[in-house]
């Protein structure tokens, strides 16, 4: 089992998804710098959080652009897992390879705080190891997480069950008093078609161990390195 976690100029979370795939968990890790055409092999790309390229433009906008986003591109459309977190989750949207796009929080403030968020579906690479309905209490720390589709993209995302995570309250409670940023339906992450493919604005990588605060985040990690050491996931080769 092998992770490529995409470093572009400005990420700033690549090190910390490092850290837990081959610290915490022991599995191999390599970097896949942004003008790279080469994978390396590698089973589960992550694309991190930070400011790639600034944050120019708009988050993500221009990191769609790194020749190394050519190759996850054609990774995920091959049925490869991506799991982008924050930046990420914004490149993913740019990239086309998740429908929406990350506008600026509603209150207009940069926001570095832990949420809840509940758990909407867990058939999928990233998140079989969690319950349906499971409450996580996770860390955010973005400026542009307001999470944007169109009301006919809202109703397809909901009837393909795409939602894979929600903003709510500690009982689970899914309200606007339990969002932190504005994002429609309360979204905080969502997969493609396919599965394969997963955006979420909350940082998992922050929160494996006890001695940061929690270990609601593991679960993502286990889930992705069970279903392909299990066989279960298999589209990426």
């Amino acid at each position: 089992m092998k992770f490529g976690i995409v470093v572009l100029p400005g990420s700033n979370c690549d090190h910390d998804c490092y850290y837990v795939v081959k610290h915490v968990f022991g599995k191999e890790a390599t970097f896949l710098w942004h003008r790279d055409r080469d994978l390396k092999g590698v089973d589960c790309i992550i694309l991190p959080g930070g400011f790639s390229y600034g944050d120019y433009l708009r988050p993500g906008a221009i990191g769609r652009f790194s020749p190394i986003m050519e190759e996850v591109v054609a990774f995920a459309k091959k049925g490869g897992p991506v799991i982008g977190i924050c930046n990420g989750f914004q490149i993913l949207t740019e990239a086309g390879l998740l429908p929406g796009a990350l506008m600026r929080n509603r209150d207009l403030r940069f926001i570095c705080d832990y949420v809840w968020v509940r758990v909407e579906r867990k058939d999928t690479p990233f998140t079989s190891r969690y319950r349906e309905g499971e409450i996580l209490r996770i860390p955010i720390a973005h400026n542009d997480g307001n999470y944007v589709v169109d009301e006919d993209i809202l109703k397809q995302l909901e009837d393909n069950n795409q939602i894979v995570f929600r903003y709510c309250n500690r009982e689970g409670v899914v309200d606007d008093t339990s969002n932190p940023n504005g994002s429609m339906a309360n979204i905080a992450g969502v997969c493609n078609r396919d599965g394969n493919v997963l955006g979420m604005m909350p940082h998992p990588e922050r929160c494996c161990e006890a001695i940061l605060g929690g270990e609601d985040g593991k679960g993502i990690f286990q889930s992705i390195i069970e279903t392909i050491e299990g066989g279960g996931w298999n589209g990426n080769r």
